[in-house]
């Protein structure tokens, strides 16, 4: 079967529009990762503290923080309701500039911080293999984003 340009271009306009998809699929990610994990990567001059939760509501759970040395008491912190946060858990935790919201340290939460980056991963791989027909790239971005979740899941 000979190929005509008309062809050649149709499979060319498939691949770019597969690959602007991935690009905001990886962008979104990451975006949605950063909203957290900035407060874990530029932790540096923050309050550093542990949080220990007394209760739980829908979206959000409450407990006392004992601050690190250079950090000033709170009475109560909040943070984002998830599988890791139960009534009894203590976990160290950075303060939200300004605020009282706290976000999880260490390499459980900055796993917990990057999961929506791990979803966007997987979802790609299934764009990739599909519109742009990388099946290796596919299946190592799909692995990669695989692993970042199974990660967390075991960390937290």
């Amino acid at each position: 079967m000979k190929r005509t340009s008309s062809h050649r271009l149709v499979a060319h306009g498939r691949t770019f529009a597969a690959g602007c998809v991935v690009l905001l699929l990886l962008v979104a990610g990451v975006w949605s990762s950063w909203e957290s994990a900035h407060h874990i990567v530029l932790a540096k001059g923050r309050e550093h503290g542990t949080m220990a939760v007394t209760s739980c509501g829908e979206d959000a759970c409450t407990g006392s923080f004992s601050p690190d040395a250079d950090s000033q008491k709170r009475s109560e912190v909040t943070i984002e309701r998830s599988v890791a946060a139960k009534k009894g858990a203590r976990f160290p935790v950075v303060v939200k500039p300004g605020t009282g919201d706290v976000v999880r340290t260490g390499t459980p939460g900055f796993l917990h911080a990057w999961v929506p980056l791990g979803g966007a991963l997987v979802l790609a791989a299934l764009v990739i293999a599909g519109g742009m027909r990388l099946t290796r790239t596919a299946w190592g971005t799909g692995i990669a984003g695989a692993v970042l979740l199974l990660a967390t899941f075991i960390a937290l």
